[in-house]
């Protein structure tokens, strides 16, 4: 038996937002210590998304854009890369390069730009940019973890009560087990009680059981047989933490989690089409296109707005344009 496909980037997102300080502890222990925690912190989600809007980054995963205080007082920005996707991108670290001076010329603040691998290729460790050209040099470095290093110190691993100490191990497990129903059975099931031994809060709990819950799914048979076993293991250690309620609950996250994985692809998708409609028509049709132009920015359909800019090949006037999306409605 096979797992169905692992989507990771929603519950590592989850993660991040609710355990981000510990998170900067786990991974970046020097820029933790750096940090006034004491004032706080916040995802700034509308900025980056400003700045991404402004060019084709390529595909964007975990990304988040966090305001901090330094120990001193100083306010600086901190942008976190989660790369979770099992393949390794050629571009990524431009787009760490990028995003980075983007930001700063946008909003003129100290940014750190980190990055965590989630990939399975032991290898790839981008961790610079550089260009250069007649004595003009750019030479671009940032931080990153590699999950595959934390194979070798599974042991500390297991002593740590960081949160995300646990959602390395899921991670790692997830990969390891892909193919391997059975061995992800026993890997869930370890991770599920290691959550009551490590004495966590039941919130805590509750949400990190949510990621092994996402990560590690398995086929109806074994997925039967493992609740038994989380309901023996509850009734045994008298911490009923995960009902049949904050299960129902997980199982709709989950499913919104990927509903909105989806809703926001077509979002993007829908941005770039309009961008490209839009000077298309500047090209072919100059100040006249305003008019047209308000009306196509309305369409919601991604297959109408495709319609749109593939017929602004072949069309020589505005009526011919709007018969288009008008016949694709």
């Amino acid at each position: 038996m096979s797992e169905p496909q692992t989507e990771y980037d929603t519950p590592w997102k989850d993660a991040l937002e609710r355990y981000f300080e510990e998170f900067i502890a786990f991974f970046f222990p020097q820029a933790h210590g750096d940090i006034d925690w004491q004032r706080g912190y916040e995802f700034l989600d509308k900025e980056l998304q400003q700045v991404v809007r402004d060019a084709e980054l390529g595909r964007r995963l975990v990304d988040k854009l966090v305001k901090i205080y330094r120990a001193g007082g100083e306010e600086a920005w901190v942008l976190v890369h989660i790369e979770v996707q099992n393949q390794e991108e050629s571009n990524f670290a431009e787009r760490m390069y990028v995003y980075h001076y983007r930001i700063f010329d946008r909003y003129k603040r100290s940014i750190a730009s980190l990055a965590v691998l989630g990939d399975e290729r032991a290898g790839w460790r981008p961790e610079r940019f550089s260009d250069e050209l007649w004595g003009c040099e750019v030479n671009f470095r940032f931080p990153v973890v590699k999950l595959l290093d934390y194979q070798e110190s599974w042991q500390a691993l297991e002593r740590s009560r960081n949160p995300f100490a646990t959602v390395v191990m899921a991670h790692l497990k997830a990969q390891e087990t892909r193919d391997d129903a059975r061995g992800r059975f026993s890997s869930k099931l370890y991770l599920t009680r290691r959550l009551y031994e490590q004495g966590y809060e039941r919130e805590d709990v509750i949400n990190l059981f949510g990621f092994i819950d996402w990560i590690m799914n398995l086929p109806a048979q074994l997925e039967q047989d493992f609740w038994r076993e989380v309901s023996q293991l509850q009734e045994e250690r008298r911490m009923p933490y995960i009902t049949s309620v904050e299960r129902i609950g997980i199982e709709k996250g989950i499913e919104q989690g990927i509903e909105q994985g989806i809703e926001q692809s077509r979002q993007q998708m829908r941005e770039i089409l309009l961008e490209s409609i839009a000077l298309g028509l500047d090209l072919k049709f100059g100040s006249e296109a305003l008019e047209i132009l308000s009306e196509i920015s309305e369409i919601q359909e991604v297959e109408r707005l495709r319609a749109i800019l593939n017929g602004l090949k072949t069309v020589k006037t505005l009526s011919e344009l709007r018969q288009i999306y008008h016949s694709a409605s």
